[in-house]
């Protein structure tokens, strides 16, 4: 099978902790993206995403200008490395019930890999699979 190298997506969008939520939120839009890597140092320290920002910060009637991303960021994310299997970068999502896997190499951000990367990969390759199967019964 694939290996999560093969499918993810390597231009990852980043913020510094200490940035303001505010600076988020517009990275988030200017990029059209769901979620940004939080780092310090550039080392990934968690992840921040338009629901974080919903649930702790506007359902909280707080002000983006004054908060700091590691205020509300998630600091825990669940990591696979490049060479992991993508059938095994599946079952860590579905087992955690999480939408996105950060991509770790020798600890260093290389990528991501979300269910939208994986759900297109997997419907080509069941498209390939049924397409050789037809072939063959021809």
């Amino acid at each position: 099978m694939a290996h999560v190298r093969d499918i993810m997506n390597k231009h990852v969008v980043t913020i510094e902790q200490d940035s303001f939520v505010l600076d988020a939120a517009r990275l988030l839009k200017e990029k059209d993206v769901s979620f940004l890597v939080i780092v310090k140092d550039g080392n990934p320290v968690g992840v921040l995403s338009e629901r974080d920002i919903v649930r702790r910060l506007a359902a909280e009637d707080k002000q983006a200008s004054k908060i700091r991303v590691y205020e509300i960021m998630s600091p825990k994310f669940r990591w696979v490395e490049p060479t992991t299997e993508i059938e095994d970068a599946v079952q860590k999502m579905l087992n955690n019930n999480i939408r996105r896997l950060i991509v770790l190499e020798n600890g260093k951000l290389v990528g991501v890999i979300t269910q939208t990367d994986l759900t297109g990969f997997l419907r080509s390759k069941l498209l390939i699979d049924e397409t050789i199967e037809k072939i063959e019964k021809d």
